[in-house]
């Protein structure tokens, strides 16, 4: 019974630091996981993967993990928006 509840102990901290680790304080950045990611000239980049534990934006572009820097991000009229040019972007990974 013990290792049971070692067991479920275990898994509920593994939980908790996966969820943390998708979640930050709204002071970190402006991107949030599954948001779009908008280029400067309003193209739209594609989605968030992961966010990053400075506000980073990750994502998956052409096959390859492009970390977009969090000074490079803003909401510009409710959308996430990046100071970059995609072909800025892409020149990241």
């Amino acid at each position: 019974m013990r290792n049971i509840w070692i067991a479920t102990v275990a898994c509920v901290l593994a939980t908790a630091t996966a969820v943390a680790q998708d979640q930050f304080p709204a002071s970190a950045g402006p991107a949030a996981r599954g948001q779009i990611l908008v280029a400067s000239n309003g193209s739209r980049l594609g989605a968030v993967y992961r966010v990053g534990s400075d506000g980073s934006a990750q994502m998956i572009i052409d096959g390859k993990m492009v970390t977009v820097p969090v000074s490079t991000l803003s909401n510009v009229d409710g959308k996430l928006t990046t100071s970059l040019t995609k072909s800025e972007v892409l020149a990241l990974h």
